[in-house]
């Protein structure tokens, strides 16, 4: 697990979605600009190499972007920092009890590795969900809220996930995910299916980390696995997914999405044809030790460049 952990923790997120804000690496991390550009689809890379470790310092001509099988041309490039928005969502049923003090203290690392421009809301989820109100870039409060977060029974794992890009629907920059759970969902309204579906459609990168814990559950202890799907609905929207055994593992877990979060590259093109259609994207790297997880598909819509 360690070594798959390893590995996996230092993968390539991709994703597509209109450049709009992004940063200018003479002006320094976080010092936003505005591009009036149309028709762009944006692509959010992370690199590693061999050894699993983030690459920093690549240039325009270490990609290759393909839209259905087709190279296209890098007219976008960034290396520096775009602002995220992500939601912070937190499985908190009767399965988590005897760990939520260590959930929380894990989710804290990821918060206060958020930059001055980020923004972020924290959630819980069991047989309600709640969120805490609005975002904000202000790390004790988002920490303070966690405390503030209940639990319950039973699992809403997909209504979580759903609410969460609700919540994101007019937000700003990146907009990212990042669920925990130890469980399958139970008693969601909607699907795995409705929650690719929307994040495909609003461009919404999902991060999820999975623990298999054990718990007592009145008669007899059970051992829990992380819902099969998350895995696949993270590769899909070109996050990342992190399956745990052990809780020790959960702080160093957070902190490493935070990073990869800030290590990435931002890359773009013009499609030639708007056709309404799900394209299918791939990212190549020049060197062939390094490694690229990215978002599998785009929708080329005719409308891109008026806000999305």
């Amino acid at each position: 697990m360690r070594a798959f952990l390893s590995t996996l923790c230092a993968t390539l997120a991709v994703t597509a979605g209109s450049i709009g804000l992004v940063y200018a690496q003479q002006n320094g991390p976080q010092t936003p600009i505005f591009r009036g550009a149309t028709r762009i689809v944006s692509v959010i890379a992370t690199v590693t190499d061999a050894g699993g470790r983030l690459v920093p310092g690549l240039e325009k001509e270490d990609f290759s972007i393909l839209d259905n099988g087709k190279v296209q041309e890098t007219t976008v490039f960034q290396s520096t920092v775009e602002p995220l928005s992500v939601v912070v969502m937190l499985d908190k049923s009767a399965s988590m009890t005897a760990n939520l003090d260590l959930l929380n203290q894990a989710a804290e690392q990821f918060l206060m590795r958020l930059l001055p421009l980020d923004k972020g809301q924290v959630g819980a989820f069991s047989d309600k969900i709640e969120l805490s109100g609005t975002f904000t870039s202000n790390r004790d409060t988002l920490i303070a809220a966690l405390k503030e977060l209940q639990f319950g029974n039973p699992t809403r794992l997909y209504d979580a996930i759903n609410e969460s890009m609700a919540a994101l629907k007019s937000a700003e920059g990146r907009k990212v995910v990042l669920v925990f759970t130890d469980g399958d969902d139970t008693s969601s309204r909607l699907g795995f299916g409705d929650v690719l579906e929307r994040a495909r459609k609003e461009e919404v990168m999902i991060y999820a980390i999975g623990l298999q814990s054990e718990y007592f559950n009145g008669a007899s202890m059970v051992r829990s696995r992380p819902d099969r799907n998350l895995k696949k609905l993270a590769e899909e929207t070109g996050g990342g997914y992190f399956e745990l055994t052990k809780t020790a593992e959960l702080a160093p877990t957070f902190s490493r999405v935070a990073q990869e979060l800030h290590s990435q590259y931002i890359l773009g093109f013009t499609p030639t044809v708007f056709d309404g259609k799900e394209h299918k994207l791939l990212v190549k790297m020049r060197t062939p030790s390094m490694t690229a997880r990215h978002r599998k598909s785009y929708i080329a819509d005719t409308d891109r460049g008026e806000g999305q």
